[in-house]
């Protein structure tokens, strides 16, 4: 089930709820830029209460940088669950340092095969542009990830490439008849993401429950692209309560509500 943030019955949500999971761009910071001080306050408060998962197809780095770098002194760390690159690793704060739990990582020839199929493809369809902000493919060591407008485009120019998704999926499609021992999927607004198969946030989901021991159904999952389409909507299908916000503000507005009825 997908319900939007301002629909919710927090009362029954809050009663039910063993660990809430959220997205990372879009959802709790803006595209590659740091939680915003409101924010990371919130964030920290919730993880004071409840067990708080991040899952993005972002890198480590990214969620040191946006999630860990900002959050106050006064944050539980025993109570976060850090997912970067779609689920493909899981890490925990212990004895004062983040442990890694696990990480499926994709071999040197997976990875060859991933970086010469996106970018190939990506010409044939006139999608590999001249001019772009970043990076365009980056290796993830779990996941090789194609940015078509650059790691570093800015929200509007990923919000404006395809606004119906029909080129990357049709991307996707194609690099995936390439690649049938991989696991292709269109990420965010602009990227396809490439890691083994059967790994993605609904995956992320079935181990967060696994490893911690409580039903998926007891886990609710924020996030900003939760069409059929998007990259959060795996976490629902594996059986996580969805809850889709628009931005960060909506977020803090989720938050709230739940604090009210947790803390």
């Amino acid at each position: 089930m997908i319900l939007k943030w301002d629909r919710l019955d927090y009362d029954t949500l809050a009663k039910r709820t063993h660990l809430i999971g959220f997205d990372l761009d879009n959802t709790l910071a803006n595209s590659r830029k740091p939680m915003l001080p409101d924010v990371a306050d919130r964030f920290g408060e919730l993880t004071r209460h409840i067990d708080v998962a991040v899952i993005t197809g972002g890198r480590w780095e990214l969620v040191v940088s946006q999630i860990i770098d900002v959050l106050g002194p006064t944050a539980n760390l025993d109570n976060l669950h850090l997912m970067p690159t779609s689920g493909t690793r899981y890490y925990r704060w212990r004895d004062d340092e983040w442990v890694r739990v696990f990480s499926h990582d994709l071999t040197a020839d997976q990875c060859a095969r991933a970086t010469e199929s996106l970018e190939r493809r990506a010409r044939e369809m006139g999608v590999w542009f001249d001019h772009v902000w970043g990076e365009r493919i980056e290796n993830r060591g779990s996941q090789i990830t194609l940015s078509v407008l650059g790691q570093q485009a800015p929200l509007e120019a990923k919000q404006e490439f395809d606004p119906d998704g029909t080129v990357k999926q049709r991307l996707a499609e194609a690099v995936a008849a390439d690649l049938p021992d991989l696991k292709v999927h269109a990420g965010g607004y602009t990227s396809i993401d490439i890691s083994q198969q059967g790994i993605d946030k609904g995956f992320a989901v079935r181990e967060l429950a696994r490893l911690n021991h409580f039903p998926v159904g007891d886990m609710v999952f924020v996030g900003d692209r939760m069409n059929k389409d998007g990259n959060d909507y795996p976490a629902v299908q594996a059986g996580a309560m969805g809850v889709e916000v628009g931005n960060p503000r909506d977020t803090i507005r989720f938050i709230d509500a739940m604090l009210e009825r947790i803390a």
